[in-house]
């Protein structure tokens, strides 16, 4: 198959209408809460959720496009709740979900993009990634002391490093989208306030409470920097090809369906159909079935 050129699927990225896509290159709405109109979210989302059903079955068949699906976020901002209720009602046959945790050691043996790259999504498939290599100019730069357990020496200088990254992420996007990958990255944009909340509910409710962490407690004390640094990813990565979208993450049902809103709008536009029927000469296929049809139970007499 020949693999289209990154405008193919820009054009379907261009057709998704959404206030929170982050313009390449530009700054995005850090909001935290939604718009006071967004009205019945949970409905929306059901709706939203089950208007892929039809699209999946076309992806599958078709085997044109794949796609890719990047989840960033600080903690308790919602990723693992969006994937649970977003993609709730698809078949899983070609719904792949990873979550990337801190590397192992042999993940550190390769380069940055390594680890990721073998959970690609095959053409028909949708890849959904828990955290990802944006990791790696997120976290790693905000505690650069992880750079020491990637390289044998000692760390490039950081005003090498840091643009490096960013390059090879973006020709890494690119050319995915040539070979016919559609990429959606979404950021989940907690407040400070929300997040404490959040954490307090993990403590408090016995449920919950294997979730909470003081590792994540203390993380949260570099807010400023972790800011600092997803502002210099949206400027560096967000692209036609594979854009950023910043969402408000303090309401989880907004969030859910604004998410899966931009999955809908961008399934519906890609140009998917069934593979061609297997061409059956007439007297071949009345062969068939009349054989067919000698293996069926005969019907009892009324």
């Amino acid at each position: 198959m020949k693999a289209a050129a990154p405008g193919a699927v820009e054009g379907v990225i261009a057709a998704i209408d959404s206030r929170w896509r982050v313009p390449s290159e530009g700054a995005p709405s850090f909001a935290f809460e939604p718009p006071a109109d967004f009205g019945d979210c949970k409905g929306r989302l059901v709706d939203a959720r089950q208007a892929l059903r039809p699209y999946q079955r076309k992806l599958y068949a078709a085997r044109q496009y794949s796609i890719l699906l990047v989840f960033q976020a600080l903690d308790a901002a919602g990723k693992d709740g969006v994937i649970r209720e977003v993609f709730e009602d698809l078949d899983p046959v070609n719904v792949n979900v990873t979550a990337f945790k801190r590397p192992s050691e042999r993940e550190l043996r390769h380069d940055f993009l390594w680890r990721t790259s073998l959970a690609l999504p095959e053409r028909g498939e949708i890849a959904v990634f828990n955290r990802s290599y944006y990791e790696e100019v997120l976290a790693v730069r905000v505690h650069p002391q992880f750079l020491a357990a990637q390289y044998a020496g000692a760390p490039p200088d950081p005003d090498t490093l840091w643009p490096e990254r960013y390059r090879a992420i973006r020709e890494h996007e690119r050319h995915l989208a040539a070979a016919n990958t559609l990429i959606l990255k979404f950021w989940l944009n907690v407040s400070p306030a929300r997040q404490a909340q959040r954490f307090l509910e993990r403590l408090d409710t016995p449920e919950k409470r294997w979730k909470f962490s003081l590792g994540d407690v203390h993380e949260s004390n570099h807010r400023a920097a972790y800011d600092e640094a997803v502002q210099a990813m949206f400027k560096e990565t967000s692209r036609p090809w594979a854009p950023w979208f910043c969402l408000p993450a303090d309401d989880k049902w907004y969030l859910r369906w604004q998410v899966a809103d931009i999955i809908r709008q961008a399934m519906t536009a890609l140009p998917l159909n069934y593979p061609p029927v297997e061409d059956i000469p007439a007297g071949q296929a009345a062969e068939v079935r009349a054989l067919l049809e000698s293996r069926l139970p005969a019907e009892p007499a009324r």
